[in-house]
C-alpha cells in the first residue's frame, strides 16, 4: 500500500518542510530522541528476558535443588522431551527454504524456556478466581486463560527476536521458530511436573518413591510434550505470514494465536475430563485400561494437527518448487513478479 502524504506533501515542490510535515534527525533533541528510542526499544526487551529470569530463578530454588540433589531426574526430563525434539528436527527439515541457522533456533528455545515462567504465573494467578465459576470454571480456565496465555508467551519468544532478523525471510520460517520455542517450553514445563512430583511422593514416603513417580510422571510428559511444538508451529506459521502481510498483520496473528490456543485448550479440557468421563461410563477400562487411553487420545489428536501441519507445509513446499522461488535468493531485492501488458484502460 502506498504510503500516504499530507496535503501540503502533496503539492510542495521540493520545499524544505522539516518539523512541518516532515522529520528528519537534525537537531541535537533530534538526536536525543533517536538515541532514547532505539534504547528504550532494546530496553523493553531485555527488561522482559530480565523479568523471565528472575522467575526462572523462584521457580528454580525449588526444582533446581531436588534435580543437583538427584541427577537423574534431569535424565528424566532429557527423557520426556526426546520426541518434541524429534518434532522440532522434522518442521526444520520442512523447510524448502534457506535452512534457519542454529544459532537462532536455540536462541529462540531459551526464550521459550524462559518466559514459561510468565505462564505458570499467570495461570496460578487466575485457576482461583476462574475455577470458582460454578459447573464451567474449569473449562473457562482452559479456554479463556492456559490455551490463550500459554500460546502467547511461546508467540512471543519467536516474536522478540528470531522475527526481527534478517534470516526470519519466508513465511515458513515462522513454523520453524515457533516449534523451537514450544520445545523450550515443553522442556521446562516437564522439568517442574517431573520434578514436583518427585518432590511430593519423597516429602510423604521415601526417596524410591519419588523417584518411581517422578519416572512415570516423565513418561506421562512424553506424549503430552509434542502438543507444544505443534501448537506454537502453527501460531508461528501465522506470525511469518503476518511479517509478509503488513497491511493485514493484526487480524494474521490473531488468527494463528486463535488456533493455536483453540487447540491448546480442546486437549486440556479432554485430558482432564477424560478420566472422571471414562470411570463413570466404564468403569472396568478407566481401572485397566486408563493409562493406554490417554496415550491413545494423544497420538491421535496431535497425530491428526500434525497431519493438517504438514499439508500446510507441504502447500508452501509445493508452491515454492512450482514457481522456481529459490530464484528469490539469487538477488532478495530484485522484483520477480512477471511483467503484465495492459491493453486500453484496463491498468488497475
Amino acid at each position: 500500500m502506498p504510503q500516504k502524504r499530507d496535503p501540503i506533501q502533496r503539492v510542495a515542490d521540493g520545499e524544505d518542510l522539516y518539523d512541518v510535515t516532515s522529520w528528519d534527525d537534525r537537531t541535537s533533541l533530534d538526536h536525543f530522541a533517536v538515541r532514547l528510542h532505539a534504547w528504550l526499544t532494546r530496553g523493553s526487551r531485555w527488561a522482559v528476558v530480565g523479568l523471565a529470569i528472575l522467575i526462572l530463578l523462584a521457580q528454580f530454588l525449588i526444582v533446581g535443588a531436588a534435580t543437583i540433589q538427584n541427577p537423574i531426574l534431569g535424565v528424566y526430563v532429557l527423557f520426556s522431551v526426546v520426541p518434541a525434539a524429534a518434532l522440532v528436527v522434522y518442521v526444520w527439515r520442512m523447510d524448502v527454504t534457506m535452512r534457519e541457522p542454529l544459532p537462532m533456533l536455540v536462541i529462540t528455545f531459551v526464550l521459550g524456556f524462559l518466559f514459561a515462567g510468565f505462564a505458570a504465573v499467570l495461570n496460578t494467578v487466575l485457576k482461583g478466581v476462574v475455577t470458582a465459576i460454578p459447573l464451567v470454571g474449569m473449562v473457562l480456565f482452559f479456554w479463556v486463560v492456559v490455551g490463550p496465555v500459554e500460546e502467547t508467551v511461546k508467540w512471543l519468544a519467536v516474536r522478540l527476536y528470531a522475527f526481527r532478523s534478517e534470516k526470519f525471510d519466508a513465511v515458513v520460517d515462522g513454523a520453524v521458530y515457533g516449534a523451537a520455542a514450544g520445545l523450550g517450553f515443553a522442556t521446562i514445563e516437564n522439568t517442574i511436573y517431573i520434578t514436583g512430583q518427585f518432590l511430593s511422593a519423597a516429602n510423604s514416603a521415601t526417596m524410591q518413591a519419588g523417584l518411581a513417580q517422578a519416572f512415570q510422571t516423565a513418561t506421562l510428559r512424553t506424549f503430552a510434550g509434542p502438543g507444544h511444538v505443534i501448537y506454537s508451529a502453527f501460531a508461528g506459521y501465522y506470525l511469518g505470514l503476518a511479517k509478509f502481510n503488513p497491511d493485514n498483520r493484526g487480524p494474521i496473528v490473531v488468527k494463528g494465536l486463535v488456533i493455536a490456543a483453540g487447540i491448546h485448550a480442546f486437549y486440556n479440557t479432554a485430558v482432564t475430563y477424560m478420566d472422571p468421563v471414562l470411570r463413570m461410563v466404564a468403569p472396568g477400562i478407566a481401572a485397566n485400561w486408563g493409562t493406554l487411553v490417554f496415550i491413545g487420545f494423544v497420538f491421535v489428536y496431535d497425530g491428526f494437527f500434525l497431519y493438517v501441519l504438514y499439508r500446510k507445509l507441504s502447500r508452501y513446499r509445493q508452491k515454492y518448487e512450482e514457481l522456481g522461488a529459490e530464484k528469490a535468493y539469487e538477488d532478495p531485492f530484485e522484483d520477480l513478479t512477471p511483467a503484465v501488458e495492459y491493453v486500453g484502460d484496463d491498468r488497475p
